[in-house]
């Protein structure tokens, strides 16, 4: 089963159980992966869940993203395009290998030994990434319809990753469907047990 990663930033306190973080280097101020281990702790009262704080590192690595943007943006202007850029910015640091048509193991969900093919972000990883960007867009004042992470643009961009690396890992991303419990038809059932006489009236 693949392992999804994090996209995050050092711009807010550590938690436990992160794989990894994405912090700005000072010297090229870009944002590059390092690897955490973090041991800070904080008061029951104010402990968020991974989720919510995984949430908070996402939104606050876009915006050093569209800060580092070249023109600077600003959130309301950023479009769906500029999500797809920020996804493909973030392929760099992919750890996921996905094979070429012209690699012999294209296909192969077990490659039996290493190939060249490049490593991208999974699917899975940007798919649960756009996720709790959206939701962080709207939580901070955004409207649904101007959401720029719900744009069809980026959905379709989703799902042409997950087709292509499915096709190319040999995996599938369906989901499964649960079973339901076998239902006996009618005749099956068993009958009712009869009442009991009523006792004579005396």
């Amino acid at each position: 089963m693949e392992k999804y990663h994090s996209f995050t930033m050092d711009v807010v306190p550590q938690v436990q159980e992160v794989d990894s973080i994405i912090t700005t280097n000072p010297n090229t101020n870009m944002l590059t992966p390092t690897s955490s281990s973090s041991s800070s702790t904080s008061s029951p009262a104010t402990t968020l869940s991974r989720y919510e704080n995984q949430k908070r590192r996402d939104w606050n690595t876009f915006g050093q993203y569209l800060r580092n943007h070249r023109p600077p943006l600003t959130l309301s202007r950023c479009s769906g395009a500029h999500v797809l850029e920020f996804l493909r910015y973030l392929d760099q640091f992919g750890k996921t290998k996905v094979h070429t048509q012209l690699c012999p193991f294209f296909g192969h969900p077990n490659p039996p030994a290493l190939c060249p093919c490049p490593l991208r972000q999974a699917w899975g990883s940007l798919d649960a990434l756009i996720g709790r960007l959206r939701a962080a867009y709207e939580e901070n004042g955004g409207k649904p319809e101007t959401n720029p992470f719900g744009a069809r643009a980026v959905r379709l961009y989703l799902r042409e990753v997950r087709d292509s690396q499915a096709r190319a890992r040999g995996i599938s991303y369906e989901k499964k469907k649960r079973k339901r419990p076998p239902q006996l038809p009618p005749s099956q059932t068993s009958p009712l047990p009869p009442l009991p006489p009523h006792p004579p009236l005396s």
